[in-house]
């Protein structure tokens, strides 16, 4: 739901969600050219040509004329059946939607600032094989202006990366994967909120009903009661956590629009999580000094590492190699499977009851998404 909304609206993500990019195979329409070719140059393939700068939002025709002649070679028919390509993205989508429920799992043995630190250091260490493949195949790919724009690639990054994740992290502690799952969902809610305040977007009548609607179903998730497993009750301060998580990551959004233009997302990305693993680095230290390491267990470790290692690196691979084969729009589709995927996992693995409320307030949220997105 998230990648849809984005992909339509030339937005570079990074996190939990998706980073438009654009190439020949996407008509040159949708989104901007440099962190696709960037992708190409680790995945493989030829780099297509560099549009000009366009406009930051697009409207559904516009994307349904940018999704024409993906997929397709010279005078040939669609490659629509690519069984392979099929299953990344399956494995993308249940990867992004797992990482909920192994989060809840590692918090059962780390305290969430040492958490959310560990992660970001990881991933910080796994993206730079890719960030330097880039660099090798790519050299035009590198920082032109080191000592202006690096900054800001680490300015950004405290937004997208350091304050979303512990927001994120230090909210499902205090809340269920259910409750997170549906609040996250709302991401292009809040990109929406921002992107109209710095005078980006302008809010319709359509799109204000999508919000509020939106928010309503957030009010019901939270006014009626909910009977879940002992401790994975959601509570009020938790979901404001995961609310705070979303609305960084949105503010991440806006403002990196135009730095997306100029450098690719493995770029964005690897300064993201390296200026978030140095900022968060005195967290982990004091957090580490009164932590008995030794009695993590291998499931601690494990999930630590899936965390740093699936959502946070393989799964956006994926999702930039997927958009050189098929349209972004039908990519970003699989996206709506996510909260469904988090809440069937979170109910066989961690006791996380399906209740009315959760239905009812499920149900409001996505109308109003969808709205928001369709107007």
């Amino acid at each position: 739901m998230i990648f849809r909304f984005l992909a339509r609206r030339d937005y570079f993500l990074v996190g939990h969600a998706v980073s438009p990019v654009t190439c020949r195979s996407v008509g040159q329409a949708i989104l901007p050219a440099a962190a696709f070719q960037a992708a190409l140059a680790v995945w493989g393939g030829p780099p297509g040509p560099q549009p000009a700068p366009r406009p930051a939002f697009f409207g559904l025709s516009q994307c349904k004329k940018a999704d024409e002649g993906v997929g397709r070679g010279p005078g040939g028919p669609p490659h629509e059946k690519h069984t392979l390509l099929y299953i990344l993205i399956a494995l993308m989508v249940f990867f992004w939607s797992a990482n909920y429920i192994v989060a809840k799992i590692a918090l059962r043995e780390f305290p969430p600032l040492l958490l959310g630190g560990l992660r970001i250091c990881l991933a910080g260490l796994f993206i730079l094989p890719a960030y330097a493949m880039q660099r090798a195949s790519h050299p035009k790919s590198e920082i032109r202006n080191p000592k202006s724009e690096i900054p800001m690639l680490v300015y950004l990054g405290l937004f997208g990366v350091t304050l979303n994740q512990l927001f994120f992290i230090v909210g499902l502690s205090r809340t269920s994967v259910l409750h997170s799952s549906l609040i996250i969902a709302m991401t292009p809610i809040f990109v929406l909120a921002i992107a109209a305040l710095i005078k980006q977007e302008q809010i319709t009548v359509r799109k204000a009903a999508g919000m509020l609607i939106a928010v309503i179903g957030v009010g019901i998730l939270n006014a009626l009661p909910a009977s879940t497993a002992p401790g994975a009750s959601p509570t009020l301060l938790g979901d404001l956590f995961v609310f705070l998580a979303g609305v960084t990551f949105a503010m991440f959004t806006v403002l990196s629009k135009k730095v997306s233009l100029r450098h690719s997302a493995i770029t964005v990305n690897t300064f993201a999580y390296v200026g978030g693993a140095v900022a968060l680095a005195p967290v982990v230290i004091w957090q580490g000094q009164s932590f008995s390491y030794h009695t993590v267990t291998l499931a601690g470790w494990s999930s630590l590492l899936y965390m740093a290692l699936f959502p946070s690196v393989i799964c956006y691979l994926i999702y930039y190699y997927a958009l050189g084969h098929i349209s972004a729009s039908r990519v970003s589709a699989f996206s709506y499977l996510q909260p469904v995927i988090a809440t069937l996992l979170a109910a066989l693995t961690l006791g996380e009851r399906v209740t009315l409320p959760l239905v009812a307030g499920g149900a409001v949220i996505f109308s109003g998404v969808y709205l928001t997105e369709r107007a």
